[in-house]
């Protein structure tokens, strides 16, 4: 397998407001940046939006490295929160519903075909790639932002 790296990110300008998502995927060299916008989202659907679609543009089975500054992404994949919600019929530990479900499932579902582990990475701390995808994130708002 392919052996990739990817580097995700979203925002929000208000939570919920605009939003913007990007990743940067790396194997061997060689670098791509995506990236995307949402009218009216949180930043928690961004950071998943930015993970499942870095995961849709790979293009076979890939053994792949995730770095997210999000605790959210990364404690439900490493902690095992994931594993719980699936044995409890998508509900949290406080017995509700879990939040954003339809990315959580399409995450899973795109994820089938790969070996992936999550790595977190502190936000806004100088990490080369995490400031790309903010950066990337951030001009997605920006350049979708209505101006009046």
């Amino acid at each position: 397998m392919k052996e990739v790296t990817i580097y995700t990110d979203g925002a929000c300008s208000h939570n919920p407001g605009p939003g913007g998502w990007a990743a940067v995927l790396m194997y061997k060299g060689n670098e791509k940046r995506i990236s995307g916008y949402a009218p009216d989202t949180t930043n928690n659907r961004m950071e998943l939006t930015a993970v499942l679609e870095a995961i849709k543009a790979l293009k076979e089975p890939c053994s792949v490295t995730i770095h997210t500054d999000s605790a959210y992404i990364h404690q439900a994949f490493e902690k095992g929160w994931i594993q719980k919600w699936l044995s409890n019929g998508w509900k949290n530990a406080a017995k509700q519903p879990v939040e954003n479900q339809d990315l959580w499932k399409a995450i899973l579902q795109a994820s089938k075909q790969h070996r992936i582990t999550y790595k977190k990475v502190k936000g806004h701390a100088g990490d080369t790639f995490n400031t790309i995808c903010d950066s990337l994130a951030r001009k997605a708002i920006q350049d979708n932002i209505i101006k009046i």
